[in-house]
């Protein structure tokens, strides 16, 4: 089965926070001196925060029925804004808020997937 592409129906706030980790492994000699090298080829893994600020209930469905759908485990694909690739992601936690004037605001952190699905 193919995975699905999460597009919601508004794009998310300004501010996406995008975060980069590499997966270093080092060892260390005496002197100070050390030998760093990637831990495997995947050794970059994206992080972005995300938000929608003023959802409607039927946005809020939308995005947070996906989100639950997948469940945490099962990777989806996205394309964030000022990119052009869709990339596999997972969100292992989301919050949905009911702001003071009665939308909601979801934020949401994807973590880039490397699993075999496609």
């Amino acid at each position: 089965m193919a995975l699905p592409t999460f597009i919601p129906s508004l794009a998310p706030s300004p501010g996406i926070g995008r975060k980069t980790k590499y997966n270093i492994l080092a060892a260390e000699f005496g002197e100070g001196y050390s030998q760093p090298t990637r831990a495997s080829v995947n050794h970059r893994k994206r992080e972005l925060s995300i938000a929608w600020e003023t959802l409607t209930d039927t946005q809020a469905w939308e995005i947070s029925n996906f989100l639950d759908e997948r469940g945490g485990d099962r990777p989806f694909y996205y394309k964030p804004p000022r990119e052009t690739v869709a990339l596999k992601w997972t969100c292992e936690e989301f919050d949905d808020t009911v702001n003071s004037n009665g939308t909601r605001k979801i934020t949401a952190t994807f973590i880039q997937s490397f699993s075999h699905q496609v």
